[in-house]
């Protein structure tokens, strides 16, 4: 991990005003994944959920600089990216929820969600399975707009084999991609250091494409990182690696306490929450603690209007199920 220190330091913020904006992007995110767990615990949430929390610098930081014409496919922990993209939170909830009103009418749930009025083509349950479609996507943007594709994967999706064929098919062809691996630690249960061999950016960069590893619990670190992988691409050099190295806060799912990671680890890991980091940062360059109180009170409002309006909304009319008829 580079070496940022968690004390801020005045200056270190190039636009104060954007990175306030940035502020209440990574509070929405973080009261979004608290709200949907605090409903998921009281059944409201059906199927299975994986949350982003902690992570929150690394989709905030890259969405930060992505146009209209590009593209996003991310990961089943696929809420942050699609509320960094400016999905809206509430047909996101309400999807969360299976209502009608839901982003994809209720019927995507948690893992499946896309949204390409906001340039999200999909959610892939398939460990890796981002990689393959942001490949198609950028395939398409090379021959099209010149717009840029993003894939976001999990440190686990470094030893699928398709991912090393879509490395080696971009760099071939040169394509648009900006592949972004959020290294929190862990693929589900299992630490990656103990299925892992090598440095991940390696993997890359034996393609001779251009490999960074990067704090992703700093999202001006990752913005800067993102400006060079998107700058890259866009030009058309071909595609980027960046490895984030993050951490999430909680289990890899809904019923996972996350029991096997080692004593104290979670505690070093929120000392440098990006929020906290962030906020501090902030009050460092000048912004007043009561405007980002204030940000933190509206944005708990917002969500609690958000929860109320959700449980409220309808599900999904079933759709007519054909008769069966025997030999048909």
């Amino acid at each position: 991990m580079s070496q940022l220190s968690d004390q801020p330091t005045t200056g270190v913020l190039d636009d104060v005003d954007l990175y306030t904006r940035i502020y209440r992007q990574m509070l929405l995110i973080r009261g979004f994944e608290d709200l949907v767990q605090s409903l998921f615990l009281k059944g409201e949430v059906y199927g299975t959920t994986h949350l982003y929390s902690g992570q929150e610098a690394v989709a905030t930081g890259v969405a930060s600089l992505l146009e209209k014409r590009d593209r996003v496919a991310a990961t089943y922990r696929g809420h942050g990216h699609a509320l960094a993209l400016g999905v809206d939170p509430q047909r996101l909830l309400d999807e969360m929820l299976g209502r009608e009103t839901g982003i994809n009418g209720g019927r995507a749930g948690s893992m499946n969600v896309n949204s390409l009025a906001d340039r999200l083509i999909g959610s892939f349950g398939i460990v890796g399975g981002s990689i393959a479609a942001a490949t198609g996507a950028a395939l398409a943007l090379k021959k099209t707009s010149g717009g840029v594709a993003v894939a976001y994967f999990g440190d686990g999706a470094m030893n699928q084999g398709y991912v090393f064929e879509c490395l080696n098919f971009c760099r071939v062809l040169q394509l648009p991609l900006v592949f972004v691996c959020e290294n929190n630690g862990y693929g589900e249960y299992t630490a990656f250091r103990s299925v892992t061999a090598g440095e991940i950016r390696a993997r890359a960069e034996v393609m001779e494409v251009p490999a960074e590893t990067i704090d992703g619990m700093s999202v001006w670190t990752v913005r800067d990182a993102a400006a060079r992988a998107i700058a890259h691409a866009r030009d058309g050099n071909g595609p980027y690696f960046l490895e984030a190295l993050t951490y999430r806060f909680v289990g890899h799912s809904r019923s996972d306490p996350g029991a096997y990671r080692p004593e104290g680890e979670l505690d070093e890991w929120r000392r440098r929450d990006p929020i906290v980091l962030l906020r501090a940062q902030l009050e460092a360059d000048g912004v007043e603690a009561a405007r980002l109180d204030e940000i933190e009170q509206s944005m708990s409002d917002e969500l609690e209007g958000m929860r109320e309006r959700g449980l409220a909304a309808p599900f999904p009319t079933p759709s007519a199920v054909p008769e069966f008829k025997e030999g048909s």
